[in-house]
Formats: structure tokens, C-alpha cells, sequence
């Protein structure tokens, strides 16, 4: 199964309502909201970060803002964090850097989502290069059992 095919397999599951668009491939964060019509702050990034355990999570972050590394710490009451390199990602979750997203994920590592996409319609990975999803982010959350927090600062 594809990467796409296991994303909307996953949100099917969950019974959570998806729209995947196809789209060229964009050269950056702000191309690619050109692309769709959108702000950079409506397309959600799908970080796999990674404890020192060796364990993962999900970070959803607005395009517009980064991790806040110190808040993220502190929520998981862990001090290190850090962002794998792409090999790893993709072993952690069966997506390339680019595609990630926790649908369909070869593992269901936790999702910790930043609080400022709350009430808003979002873009996201969906699985495979040259295609985007939109969902509304309350729904995605909530069917991802995700933590709701303050984990982002601005770029």
C-alpha cells in the first residue's frame, strides 16, 4: 500500500473526513500555500521528533512557526529532544521527510499538536509527494487522541 492509500486507509478508520489534493511540486513552505490557495500558517507540519529513549512523537506545527524546544521539554518533562535525521523518520514512519503525517504511519507514535490550529481548516502531508490534505483541525486531533498545547514559537 502506498503512502497515500495508508493515509486515507488510517482516516477512514478513524472516521475522519479528508480531502486530498493533487498538486506540482513546490520549492518551499510559502510556494506551496501559493500553490494552494492558502496562508504558510494553514499548512501544518508533520515533525517526527525523537526522544533519547529512542521512542517518537508527532509534532503538528503551523508553517508559519517552529517547535518550541524549551516548551516541548517541558510538557514531556524530558530534556532532550531532538529532530532525527530523514533515514531515521522514514524507518520511524514508513513516509519521506516531505510526506510525513501521523495517517497512516507505520507506527502510531504520539501526536502533540500546537494549540494555535485549533477551529481551523489545515493542509497537511498526505503520504506522498505531490499531494496535499485538508481536514479540519479539530476533528484531526481529536481522532488522533492528540495533546492540545502551547508547543510552537514564531519563525
Amino acid at each position: 500500500m502506498n503512502g497515500t492509500d495508508r493515509f486515507l486507509a488510517d482516516a477512514l478508520a478513524r472516521g475522519l473526513e479528508v480531502q486530498i489534493v493533487e498538486r506540482r511540486a513546490a520549492r518551499s513552505l510559502e510556494e506551496a500555500a501559493g500553490i494552494l490557495g492558502i496562508t504558510p500558517a494553514d499548512i501544518v507540519k508533520s515533525l517526527v521528533v525523537k526522544h533519547r529513549d529512542g521512542s517518537f512523537l508527532f509534532a503538528l506545527i503551523p508553517g508559519d512557526r517552529q517547535i518550541s524546544w524549551p516548551k516541548l521539554r517541558a510538557l514531556l518533562g524530558v530534556n532532550k529532544l531532538s529532530l532525527p535525521h530523514a533515514d531515521v523518520a522514514l524507518e520511524a514512519t514508513g513516509y519521506e521527510r516531505g510526506t510525513i503525517t501521523p495517517l497512516g504511519s507505520t507506527t502510531a507514535w504520539p501526536v502533540y499538536a500546537d494549540a494555535s490550529i485549533a477551529g481551523r481548516r489545515i493542509s497537511m502531508g498526505a503520504g506522498a509527494h505531490g499531494y496535499s490534505a485538508f481536514v479540519e483541525a479539530d476533528a484531526l486531533t481529536a481522532a488522533l487522541d492528540a495533546v492540545v498545547a502551547d508547543i510552537s514559537e514564531p519563525a
